[in-house]
């Protein structure tokens, strides 16, 4: 099998990031486990997670000796119109400039104060409802732009995306980014990936988990059963064109479509 451990986390974009948030959830499996079991959160007497202790969690995993895949359910990037707006090359440039304007890694951060305090937020009406090549392979993919409606996906990109860029930081090394650091993965690296949890929600009984414990996970469900059936290294490489996959190397691709 590609990997020692299949990580799925259920992402949220509400409070602060040290916020304690019911809505966050971590499953994991290895190869020899028959289902993913729930990861408690790290902090003494902690009933739910926050996204300051999963980036803590995930870090001291990634820095271990196995092999991960990740799969976080919030968008890596956004639509290739913003990266020709603002003169971005790159994926890397992208996160740079990204954090600048959404350091919602600081503490006390939240997106509603960062929402009216920030100027650039305001441009974002000249997107409209811009998706990702990756979002229109789907049915019910949202724009990441479009905060004020049910099941958007808006909050919680712009609470994970500069905790994506801590990791680059002090794990590059160890760690691939899909697939902005190329479609096939490294050899000997973790990888970290997109996924859309309700294209595999619905695949494993929900038995009496709650809706963000099933979706993280069949994240980690899906991807042990993938790679237990040798299909997993196919997902890394959907049906693109060579224009399409470069779009997708700055836009990102949810792990899955196909």
């Amino acid at each position: 099998m590609m990997f020692d451990q299949y990580v799925g986390i259920d992402y949220s974009g509400a409070g602060t990031p040290e916020q304690r948030l019911s809505n966050l959830a971590v499953y994991t499996a290895r190869p020899t486990d028959r289902v993913p079991r729930r990861v408690p959160p790290t902090e003494p007497a902690a009933r739910s997670w926050s996204r300051r202790a999963i980036a803590r969690w995930l870090s001291d995993q990634i820095a271990g000796q196995q092999r991960l895949i990740i799969g976080i359910d919030h968008g890596f990037s956004f639509p290739a119109v913003y990266f020709e707006s603002r003169g971005l090359q790159s994926w890397d440039q992208f996160l740079r400039h990204f954090v600048k304007i959404w350091p919602t890694h600081r503490t006390g951060a939240t997106i509603k104060a960062l929402r009216d305090e920030e100027s650039d937020v305001r441009d974002y009406q000249s997107f409209g409802n811009a998706l990702r090549l990756t979002e229109r392979w789907t049915a019910t993919a949202k724009s990441v732009f479009q905060f004020d409606m049910k099941g958007s996906v808006a909050h919680s990109t712009h609470a994970g995306i500069p905790w994506l860029w801590q990791l680059g930081t002090n794990h590059r090394c160890r760690l691939h980014f899909w697939p902005f650091d190329g479609w096939s993965v490294s050899e000997g690296k973790s990888v970290i990936a997109e996924v859309y949890p309700a294209l595999f929600s619905k695949r494993f009984a929900r038995q009496s988990r709650s809706p963000d414990e099933q979706d993280a996970y069949a994240v980690s469900h899906w991807l042990l059963e993938m790679d237990r059936r040798g299909c997993l290294a196919a997902y890394f490489s959907p049906p693109l064109t060579a224009k399409e996959r470069r779009q997708a190397a700055l836009e990102g691709w949810i792990l899955g479509v196909f």
